[in-house]
């Protein structure tokens, strides 16, 4: 909108608008022509129709006339402003540039919204990454930025609900993607009641303890095992109950992820997508999976049947497409195989394209690397559908079945 359009909206009925300035008719005045000379009200009256929603005249920042503010702008800056001097973009000055927002960004009621790439109250601080890598940090496993339960400042997403204690909020995660809230049967946020006082909240989503289900654990189970004797079945040969890819429910493993025919056992001890690579090609399309394990073709070896057994390339071409950038064979931590490394065997977190990543870097959750739900890939876990977190211990997917 013009200044001509926006003096004439303000001005209308009591002025004129000539060359962006209004020309009051008689028994008005302002820029605006917005207060009249002579008043009816009383100046009790004409206070309280100036006060805020916080009983203050005009904001102490401008005077009461006929029950209409005019804001202190002695200056001619016009930075204070509203039906009640609420706004003071003088707030939005940066100290030491004494420009709006630091030139990053506009000011509005004296707050700051930054460009992209700009961030702080006065957008004084840049981003060292792109926009777009922001983006995608703070994007949440739903495809939404900050899960639409915070703000995304330089990669980094700030949780709309703030805990009074100071811990941890109702909603947190990296993503904002936990909201605590889903797991109290009546929702107080002073109250501890989490999943019906008979689980444990992981974000958002109960896990019953022993003898309890329900979205809230509120269902009381009927099971003529102790809560040991259903933990010892569902471990089997493993040191966690069900794989530690599973619930277990007196005594029977309920595999993760629901209705994924990828995951199966008793206790959930076979894990075919560990069969796969990052691509989702499973065992490299020279081979079948069984139980998690390759089983490779005739002609073909490696954990995921990767690699050929002949060679149509010579051992100088082989040699270097197997050095790193610094001109060394496979990191020094292999050998090298038509063109591939081959990580050393012995040194079981060794791997990558050069033999240059080490998996013990991945984080680890009940003692297993990505929680057992996840790839390592140099150093960072890769999370299977349904699974989130560092190490891939947040199952975000579906309710169990």
């Amino acid at each position: 909108m013009n200044l001509v359009a926006v003096m004439g909206a303000f001005n209308k009925g009591h002025g004129k608008c000539d060359c962006g300035k209004c020309k009051c008719d008689q028994g008005w005045y302002g820029d605006a022509c917005q207060y009249p000379t002579n008043c009816d009200l009383t100046k009790k009256k004409s206070n309280q129709m100036c006060k805020n929603s916080q009983d203050i005249i005009c904001s102490n920042a401008g005077t009461c006339h006929c029950g209409r503010c005019k804001c202190d702008n002695s200056d001619g800056s016009g930075l204070v402003y509203g039906k009640f001097c609420e706004c003071d973009d003088r707030e939005c000055i940066d100290d030491e540039t004494e420009e709006i927002c630091g030139g990053h960004g506009k000011c509005y009621c004296g707050n700051c919204y930054c460009k992209a790439g700009w961030h702080g109250d006065k957008c004084e601080f840049q981003c060292d990454i792109t926009p777009w890598e922001s983006k995608r940090r703070c994007t949440s496993p739903d495809g939404k930025i900050c899960s639409n339960r915070g703000t995304c400042v330089c990669g980094e997403c700030t949780c709309h609900d703030v805990d009074p204690t100071g811990d941890w909020g109702d909603i947190h995660g990296d993503t904002c993607e936990c909201d605590e809230r889903d797991c109290r049967a009546v929702y107080d946020r002073y109250s501890d009641d989490f999943c019906s006082g008979h689980g444990q909240c992981n974000c958002g989503r109960c896990d019953c303890k022993a003898g309890w289900y329900g979205k809230k654990c509120e269902h009381p189970q009927s099971c003529t095992l102790s809560a040991e004797e259903s933990i010892k079945k569902c471990q089997g040969n493993s040191d966690l109950p069900c794989s530690g890819r599973g619930k277990c429910e007196c005594g029977k493993c309920t595999c993760y992820p629901p209705g994924d025919r990828r995951v199966y056992g008793k206790t959930c001890e076979c894990d075919d997508r560990r069969c796969e690579d990052l691509d989702g090609v499973v065992c490299g399309g020279h081979g079948t999976c069984s139980c998690g394990r390759c089983v490779c073709e005739r002609g073909w070896f490696g954990k995921l049947c990767q690699h050929p057994r002949k060679c149509n390339m010579t051992e100088e071409q082989s040699k270097n497409l197997c050095e790193s950038a610094d001109g060394t064979l496979c990191s020094g931590k292999g050998s090298c195989h038509c063109g591939k490394c081959i990580c050393s065997a012995e040194e079981w977190y060794i791997s990558g394209e050069f033999c240059d990543c080490d998996d013990r870097d991945c984080d680890k959750h009940d003692g297993l690397i990505c929680t057992g739900n996840g790839i390592c890939s140099c150093g960072n876990c890769e999370c299977w559908d349904g699974w989130n977190g560092n190490a891939c211990e947040i199952w975000l997917g579906s309710e169990y079945p």
